[in-house]
């Protein structure tokens, strides 16, 4: 795949300052190495996981954590496809698309693991874990298991926090779901190990107790990124890239707004399109000041300079807040 990132950009675009652009660069490397290495992973931890019900959830999360970097990747594509009649604004929730399948794909994950990990457990199924031959020297398989679920996970031990240094600089959503993809690959790794070891000590329920317990904490990602990429998806406010807390954006375009000459109140309405936000800036002027459409058309351009994620600001002025678009934070929505 290739995404290539143009100079010239139109309404609804990007345009990015040289620091995302760079970034952007960096992580589409990334996203490609992370493909690769997860197809090694699967074919290298099919190969040696036997019946050992760890083992086997190893190579599953490996092959659905193929899904992320596909959907950033493909989602950069349609960013820098120009708007159209059909699409005025663009295409930057391509991304909350690409969110929503890292999200489901995570969640999917951790729910096949913990009901099959747990109905394995229920049977009392027991791992046999044998002997095999390697130049003639008979080893426990277990050996051989244990080593390659460490060797793999060390690739998503560094992917992992590439993203989550990536996905902030780019307000990008879908690296962040990476990087807990990739946390979920290194913790199953390192438990899967622990497992197999479990087993070769006598303690038959060792592998699949450990594999639930891995089930568990992906879930939980797996809720996390999908709420925020759902809140997205149905223009909730705009928020930060682990979707914790309202955008700092929010309070900075309203304080700019308020300490200019000529207002009397201001609110901001601002919604998450991807990388970038939709802003719906609301104005009530002293009376006897109304402005004019320079001044208006000023105040937005400043606005708009305050950082490049506000790529579609609309300035209104109005006689009063419309409270029906601006309704007050309710301390328990937080």
């Amino acid at each position: 795949m290739s995404a290539k990132i143009r100079d010239t950009t139109y309404f609804g675009e990007h345009d990015l300052p040289q620091k995302q652009k760079d970034t952007l660069r960096k992580a589409i490397r990334v996203e490609r190495i992370n493909i690769v290495v997860k197809i090694i992973a699967v074919v290298a931890i099919f190969s040696v996981a036997g019946s050992s019900q760890a083992m086997k959830a190893a190579w599953i999360e490996d092959a659905l954590a193929l899904l992320p970097p596909i959907a950033f990747l493909v989602a950069i594509r349609f960013l820098n496809k120009k708007p159209t009649p059909r699409h005025p604004y663009g295409f930057h929730r391509s991304i909350g698309v690409g969110h929503l399948v890292a999200s489901v794909a995570l969640l999917g994950m951790g729910t096949y693991l913990l009901v099959d990990s747990a109905m394995g457990l229920i049977a009392g199924d027991r791992p046999p874990i044998g002997l095999i031959e390697i130049f003639g020297t008979p080893i426990w398989a277990g050996w051989l298991m244990i080593a390659v679920s460490v060797i793999v996970v060390i690739p998503s031990i560094i992917i992992g926090r590439i993203n989550w240094k990536l996905a902030p600089v780019l307000h990008n959503k879908v690296l962040y779901a990476d990087g807990d993809m990739n946390k979920a690959d290194w913790m199953t790794g390192l438990a899967t190990a622990v497992g197999i070891l479990g087993v070769g000590f006598g303690l038959w329920w060792f592998d699949a107790a450990v594999a639930i317990f891995i089930s568990l904490d992906i879930i939980s990602d797996g809720v996390k990124n999908l709420r925020g990429c759902l809140a997205g998806l149905i223009d909730a406010r705009a928020t930060t890239t682990d979707s914790k807390e309202p955008h700092d954006l929010i309070a900075e375009v309203r304080e700019k707004l308020t300490g200019l000459d000529w207002v009397d109140e201001a609110d901001v309405r601002m919604r998450d399109q991807g990388q970038v936000f939709h802003t719906e800036v609301f104005v009530v002027p002293y009376k006897g000041q109304m402005p004019s459409l320079d001044e208006v058309e000023n105040v937005r351009e400043k606005l708009t300079d305050i950082d490049w994620k506000l790529h579609d600001l609309v300035l209104i002025p109005v006689a009063e807040l419309p409270e029906e678009f601006l309704p007050q934070i309710d301390d328990k929505e937080e």
